[in-house]
C-alpha cells in the first residue's frame, strides 16, 4: 500500500522548524522553507533554489504541496475573469476576479458545493463534497492576484468571500486562511480590505466578533419577513431574523463594524412595500449600508429580476430613512461569473 504523504502547508512555521531540527538541521531551513510555500508559493520542492538539492529531495519523500491549479480561464466582455480552480482530489471549485478602475477584488469560494439551500443561487444545486483547506482558499487568492499583476498592472487589493460555499460553515479552515493572507509571512493584505459574506448563521456570526477578526461582515438578507425569507432560504427555519439580528447586535457591539446588507429584489417574491418597510426596520437595529443586487437568472425561470419601478421603491425609502444604499450591477454575466451564478459551468 502505497504510503500517503502529509501535505506540508498543513505544518505551522514552528512545526516545520522542529521537523529540521529534529533531523539534525537549522532551524532557520524550516523558516527558509515556510517563506516558499507561502510568500513566494512555491507549487514544486524544486522551485525552491536557496535550499540544497538533497534537502529538495528529502522534502519530497516525505511531503506533497497540494497546489490548486487553474484548470480554465475565462474573460468576460467586461474585463471581469472566471477561474475554474482544480483541487488536488479532482473536484473543482470557482474563482472570480472583478476588475474595477480603482480596484480589483477577488471573490473566493470556502467550500466544494455549499452546506445551505437558497433556491435562487446556482451554487446551492451542487451537493457540498467537503470544505476547503486553508491552503486552498489561500491559494485562489494568489493565481487572482497573479492576474490582477498581469492583466491590470497592479496588485489585488480586495477579497470577497462571495464564491462557492458558506464561509462561516468552514469556519477555521476560512481564518486560518485570512491569518495567512494577512499575516507579513504571507501576503501582507489588510483584514480591513477582505469581506466574509454569509447567508446568516448566528453562532458563527458571533464568534467571528468573540475572535475580534478585523474583516468586514456581509449579510446575504433578501427579505426582512421570516415567512418569504424561509420560503427562499429554506435555512432561515432554523436560524430565524430574530436570532440572526441578536447576533448582529452583538457583532457590532463587539466590533463597532457596519455591517452589509445583500439584497435581491425579485418579482411577486419580495417586490412590494411592505417588503421594503420591514427591511428599513431591520436596517435601523444595527448601522449598515444595503447593496441591491440585480438578479443573475440560473435558468430556471422561478425568480425573475423586479422591475426598475420596485428597486428605485426601495432605494428611496431606504434613503429617506437615511439609510445607505447603492445598487449594484453585476459583473461577468456572460461568463457565469455572476453573484449567485457559481455551479462549476466552464462552457
Amino acid at each position: 500500500m502505497k504510503n500517503k504523504k502529509k501535505d506540508i502547508r498543513a505544518l505551522t512555521k514552528q512545526q516545520l522548524q522542529d521537523f529540521f531540527v529534529d533531523r539534525g538541521d537549522k532551524s532557520f531551513r524550516g523558516t527558509q522553507v515556510y517563506e516558499w510555500l507561502w510568500q513566494k508559493s512555491a507549487h514544486s520542492f524544486e522551485d525552491m533554489t536557496n535550499i540544497s538539492k538533497e534537502t529538495r529531495e528529502m522534502l519530497k519523500e516525505n511531503f506533497v504541496i497540494n497546489h490548486i491549479r487553474v484548470d480554465q480561464m475565462q474573460r468576460s466582455s467586461d474585463g471581469t475573469i472566471k477561474n475554474a480552480v482544480k483541487l488536488h482530489d479532482s473536484l473543482t471549485v470557482e474563482s472570480v476576479l472583478i476588475p474595477t478602475p480603482k480596484r480589483t477584488t477577488a471573490c473566493v469560494s470556502s467550500q466544494v458545493g455549499c452546506s445551505l439551500d437558497c433556491k435562487f443561487c446556482a451554487t446551492a444545486t451542487l451537493k457540498r463534497m467537503r470544505n476547503l483547506n486553508p491552503d486552498e482558499i489561500y491559494d485562489q487568492v494568489v493565481a487572482i492576484d497573479n492576474e490582477s499583476r498581469l492583466y491590470f498592472d497592479k496588485p489585488l487589493s480586495n477579497i470577497v468571500f462571495m464564491g462557492m460555499g458558506e464561509p462561516l460553515m468552514n469556519y477555521n479552515n476560512v481564518m486560518k486562511a485570512i491569518e495567512k493572507i494577512t499575516s507579513k509571512d504571507g501576503l501582507g493584505m489588510s483584514p480591513k480590505r477582505i469581506t466574509v459574506s454569509t447567508s446568516g448563521v448566528p453562532k458563527m456570526i458571533k464568534k467571528l466578533a468573540d475572535d475580534e477578526s478585523k474583516v468586514k461582515l456581509a449579510v446575504s438578507l433578501h427579505s426582512a419577513i421570516d415567512e418569504v425569507r424561509t420560503s427562499i432560504m429554506p435555512f432561515n427555519a432554523t436560524f430565524s431574523l430574530s436570532d440572526l439580528r441578536e447576533a448582529l447586535e452583538y457583532w457590532y457591539s463587539k466590533t463597532k463594524s457596519r455591517i452589509t446588507y445583500e439584497y435581491i429584489v425579485w418579482e411577486g417574491i419580495n417586490d412590494k412595500r411592505k417588503d421594503a418597510e420591514a427591511l428599513v426596520k431591520f436596517c435601523k437595529y444595527v448601522p449598515c449600508k444595503v447593496n441591491l443586487i440585480e438578479y443573475n437568472p440560473i435558468d430556471d425561470g422561478v425568480f425573475q429580476q423586479a422591475t426598475g419601478e420596485a428597486t428605485a421603491m426601495y432605494q428611496n425609502l431606504l434613503e429617506q430613512n437615511g439609510i445607505t444604499v447603492t445598487v449594484r450591477r453585476s459583473r461577468g454575466k456572460d461568463i457565469d461569473a455572476a453573484c449567485g451564478q457559481l455551479a462549476n459551468k466552464s462552457s
